[in-house]
């Protein structure tokens, strides 16, 4: 399961909004892709369609999908939003990640 912090929910529902989509039917996508600095890199982008490999979750009111091999590097990670001094974005609090880069962008196992 991917949970979903109060942060992260005000900022995915403004964005979603601004984007047109609709946060109440429309899904976060989360996804792990090859590159970045520490080998793996983090996906995120909104969406109104699902296959059937997908998983879906559902925290703090976000519905979140999940393709079937990023799920496995992403199980127990939590969404933040960060909006600090030193970078405004989201962030991923991944417990299976050994090794980040300084900018949390990109991780290793």
């Amino acid at each position: 399961m991917i949970k979903v912090s109060d942060t992260a929910k005000k900022k995915v529902i403004e964005l979603m909004t601004d984007d047109g989509f609709n946060p109440e039917t429309d899904y976060v996508r989360v996804g792990v892709k090859s590159g970045g600095c520490s080998g793996l890199s983090y996906d995120l982008k909104f969406d109104n369609t699902k296959s059937e490999d997908d998983k879906v979750f559902e925290d703090n009111g976000v519905k979140i999908i999940v393709d079937k091999k990023s799920f496995l590097y992403l199980v127990g990670t939590t969404l933040e939003y960060s909006g600090g001094l030193n970078g405004t974005g989201f962030v991923f609090q991944n417990p299976n990640a050994s090794r980040t880069c300084g900018c949390g962008e990109s991780f290793s196992l």
